[in-house]
């Protein structure tokens, strides 16, 4: 992995932008690579649209030449608009990982991988708080992508959040990880 670059989206309110943050944090700081992580608000502070990208260079010596997100290597889709806003713009070959609760893969693609994820479900039912749904999804991303370290990204989860939220954070991180081993991938146009 010479050059890779990851898309958060969903709407305001999810931790999108925070998702982004960690994801840049972990790769910059604690796997000792380059990183540039850009964001983007809607009109509406929440439930308007709301992304954020991060693009990693392998080699820290050579940083980052240019800062946004183009054409993502990895989406990570947390509600049906950002799907559609930003699934075109996913390289051939690339990877998806949704919600499988907010989004419906529609249209489809049959050149991605495609990776269900029921984040908010797992959130809701297995810690009583649907606000950690974007850390199981950093669980699952690292478990399914390998884009981050393990390590790296608990480090920055922990590293990131309020004190007294590490503990649910850090449960949160450790359920997305089981559920990226449970999922399998499925072609996108069988969806």
């Amino acid at each position: 992995m010479a050059h890779k670059e990851i898309q958060f989206a969903g709407f305001g309110g999810q931790g999108i932008v925070l998702a982004g943050y960690i994801t840049g944090k972990a790769v910059s700081l604690y796997d000792g690579k380059s990183a540039s992580m850009t964001q983007s608000y809607g009109p509406e502070a929440r439930g308007g649209a709301c992304s954020s990208g991060v693009v990693v260079s392998d080699d820290a010596s050579k940083p980052v030449d240019y800062p946004k997100v183009r054409e993502p290597d990895i989406l990570v889709v947390m509600s049906q608009e950002a799907y559609h806003k930003y699934i075109d713009h996913l390289k051939p070959g690339g990877i998806l990982i949704y919600d499988a609760d907010l989004v419906t893969p529609e249209p489809a693609r049959s050149d991605i991988q495609a990776y269900a994820i029921p984040a908010t479900r797992i959130a809701e039912e297995k810690i009583g708080k649907r606000i950690v749904a974007n850390v199981v999804m950093l669980g699952a991303l690292v478990g399914l992508t390998g884009v981050v370290s393990e390590e790296s990204m608990r480090k920055a989860i922990q590293t990131s959040v309020k004190k007294d939220y590490v503990e649910l954070n850090d449960q949160a991180y450790t359920l997305g990880l089981e559920a990226a081993k449970q999922v399998e991938v499925s072609s996108h146009a069988e969806n």
